[in-house]
């Protein structure tokens, strides 16, 4: 079975347990912010004030989701419903999927009270040294220039042909198979929307060490622990109107938002959770 699947079984739990608030409204950046890391991603805003955010610039999805927006019949709409398609639905209502997910996690999380620790740094705790074969899936040019510095090898696997190549001191493939010779692996959390993480994660067998980070992160990590990810960072939101106005700016927002990363040992599991809301 597949992660989204699990994951949706999980957020099926929690619906059981307590009604969930519907959709407030979708969040979107403007479009001319699309070439910057400020028009990266949306957000679907529960009735308790709870964001969920997703990936929207896989394909036109952004476009899609800005030309189409009063049609989609997000506001109002019951949150699993809309979660659901995370699973069940491609394109912009996968996208829309996973936020709402993503959404419901954050409702549960506060309802639970808790709150996941601060990030200790941006590379997910892979502590990379010399002898590491380190595997980048998704390219972090600042990253990937600070594991060089730590004298441990790097390969990036991208899936922009474009951005494939030699670096100062490392190689861009589009081959995702070079990720088999890596002991540690720091991954984009895009690959929890773009149909790609069973794949990429079944080419890191070798990693002892596996970290997805990114401001989509905001899902319910059991099922990628299962997986063998090792740590999961995303982005929680600290200010909520400070980062809906920036967002729909298509300004920067991490002021309004703290980074957050959730291991295995530091997480109490779902169930523990479940079971105290």
């Amino acid at each position: 079975m597949s992660f989204a699947n699990d994951y949706l079984k999980q957020l099926e739990q929690i619906a059981a347990r307590h009604p969930l608030p519907r959709v407030r409204a979708l969040h979107l950046p403007p479009l001319e912010a699309a070439g910057s890391k400020n028009g990266e991603f949306c957000a679907i805003e529960l009735e308790d004030g709870a964001l969920g955010l997703s990936y929207v610039l896989l394909d036109d999805t952004l476009r899609q989701l800005i030309d189409r927006r009063d049609g989609l019949g997000v506001v109002g709409a019951e949150a699993m419903t809309l979660a659901r398609a995370y699973v069940a639905g491609e394109g912009v209502a996968r996208t829309l999927g996973f936020a709402a997910a993503n959404a419901i996690t954050r409702h549960f999380l506060d309802r639970a009270g808790y709150a996941p620790p601060d990030s200790a740094d941006s590379i997910g705790g892979l502590q990379p040294e010399a002898g590491d074969r380190i595997g980048m899936i998704g390219f972090f040019r600042p990253l990937a220039d600070r594991i060089v510095a730590s004298g441990a090898g790097l390969v990036v696997v991208e899936l922009n042909a474009d951005l494939a190549g030699s670096q100062a001191g490392y190689e861009v493939t589009t081959d995702a198979s070079a990720l088999a010779d890596c002991n540690k692996v720091l991954s984009t959390s895009t690959i929890l929307l773009n149909d790609t993480l069973e794949r990429m994660l079944t080419l890191c067998e070798r990693a002892t060490r596996i970290a997805l980070i990114g401001p989509s992160a905001g899902c319910l990590p059991d099922a990628l622990f299962a997986r063998g990810v090792s740590s999961l960072g995303g982005s929680w939101v600290t200010d909520h109107d400070g980062f809906i106005a920036a967002l729909a700016a298509g300004e920067g927002w991490s002021r309004h938002a703290r980074k957050c990363a959730v291991t295995p040992a530091g997480w109490p599991g779902f169930e523990r959770l479940l079971f105290s809301v």
